[in-house]
């Protein structure tokens, strides 16, 4: 008979009971569930609802579970509906009647509320290091490549000239930005529930206040029938993290980009490749298109979280089940491909002279070209068609702006000199740039020093 089996007269339905239970997903709470156990029994001994030696004994037998399912011993009882009822039943075996009272004062639907909470509030600072790691590894990429040159991109077309580090720093502001938004959800969810019951809270005379601090809350909820339903923060949470493998697809999607035999810009370390079963040459970047796919894995549980939510009336209903499922993949997902990307970024060749060489060849210099011609008098809309037939010729020629004659810049405009060779250096080019956000040294070495100090802190 189920714990709750009193007002029926038989079993359930050995079907009705596979599709309704839990335990199988659920039991990857069984910490926080435990832990949010203690911390109840704790307040309800401080309210003199139970004796101290009552609170003991409920303890120590949860603990006790704890460490046995922990080790292995303990293993779970699929008969069982969920992951509470698991505990309670095994609790009441081993101390007896008195582990029936450790679900005085509370509702399974206040007490899902909170497992799910504390679960997720401890992924978000597991996520949360694995962010810190990569931003790490992206700032002493940057660090070590502030004059490494490459062409900036539009539309997928050359355009201007800047560092890897400037390209890694957009990264780094993405990933700044999903770390802040996890902290963000992380205080917003921060009030425990436990003690709202089923809907309408309950006649025991319950400190919640102290059961929130007990379990590091801000404060309890405010609202016992929210409380329960409540599962915005899930949805915040696979949003941010739809979020954050978006970023990762991007960077993944440029990676095998600079990967390809075209390109020329990276080498993947082995460790983060794979083969061909039939063509011996291949080397081939798995590692990121599998995160960029893994994307849509997390898309859909965001998209799924938020279709089951959207009909479902006040409060607690069966169909809320279905939000754990999903953010555990989801999470589970997203922090696998935080650590193998990091670890591949880390490991990644920059092949600086190829990255240079196509910066040049595909006149990402020309508007320094025109902003020459600017400098010395001329129009910008002049100066714009005037580097155009330039561009033109080159082409014809296959060569750069950079190897064209000085002869044949002057059949087009007599304005140029000598010094159009240094203008449109590379180096000069970036260098001129220096503007806040711009890629010149200067300016990415305060970005540089930004970042570190909030690395460091």
């Amino acid at each position: 008979m189920k714990l709750w089996g009193g007002r029926f007269t038989k079993e359930t339905n050995q079907l009705v009971h596979n599709f309704n239970a839990s335990l199988s997903f659920d039991q990857k709470f069984y910490k926080q569930d435990i832990g949010g156990s203690i911390a109840h029994v704790t307040m309800l001994a401080k309210q003199g609802i139970l004796t101290d030696e009552e609170k003991d004994t409920i303890i120590a037998g949860l603990q006790g579970i704890e460490a046995d399912i922990t080790s292995g011993i303990l293993e779970f009882d699929e008969a069982q509906e969920d992951i509470h009822s698991f505990v309670e039943a095994v609790l009441i075996d081993r101390i007896g009647n008195v582990g029936k009272k450790l679900h005085t004062g509370r509702s399974r639907n206040d007490q899902v509320a909170l497992d799910m909470r504390l679960y997720t509030r401890d992924e978000i600072d597991e996520l949360d290091k694995l962010l810190f790691d990569l931003l790490q590894t992206i700032y002493n990429i940057m660090k070590e490549n502030l004059t490494t040159y490459m062409p900036g991109f539009t539309h997928l077309q050359k355009a201007q000239p800047v560092t890897l580090a400037h390209h890694f720093g957009a990264y780094f502001e993405m990933f700044l930005r999903d770390r802040d938004r996890l902290k963000d959800i992380r205080k917003r969810m921060n009030y425990c529930p436990l003690g709202a019951g089923a809907l309408a809270g309950t006649t025991y005379p319950l400190d919640r206040a102290y059961t929130a601090s007990l379990l590091g809350f801000d404060g309890p909820t405010r609202n016992s029938m929210d409380s329960v339903s409540d599962r915005d923060y899930l949805l915040e949470t696979l949003s941010a993290l739809s979020i954050c493998m978006m970023h990762l697809s991007r960077f993944c999607e440029e990676i095998i980009i600079w990967n390809s035999n075209e390109y020329r810009f990276v080498d993947i370390d082995d460790g983060y490749s794979t083969g061909s079963s039939i063509m011996p040459q291949k080397k081939n970047p798995d590692i990121a298109e599998l995160v960029r796919g893994k994307t849509g894995r997390v898309y859909g549980a965001l998209t799924s979280l938020l279709t089951t939510m959207k009909g479902i009336p006040l409060a607690y209903n069966k169909d809320m089940q279905e939000d754990k499922e999903m953010t555990f993949d989801a999470i589970d997902t997203v922090k696998g491909c935080l650590a193998l990307f990091t670890g591949m970024l880390a490991t990644m060749k920059f092949n600086h002279d190829v990255m240079e060489a196509s910066a040049k060849n595909g006149f990402t210099n020309a508007t320094d070209a025109a902003d020459y011609l600017v400098n010395h008098g001329v129009p910008f809309r002049d100066a714009h068609g005037i580097i155009g037939q330039l561009v033109l010729l080159c082409i014809e020629k296959d060569i750069s702006l950079d190897e064209l004659p000085l002869d044949e810049y002057r059949k087009i405009s007599p304005v140029f000199e000598e010094d159009i060779y240094e203008a449109i250096r590379m180096q000069t080019c970036v260098e001129r740039r220096n503007t806040i956000g711009a890629p010149g040294l200067q300016a990415m070495q305060e970005v540089l020093a930004s970042y570190k100090k909030f690395l460091e802190n």
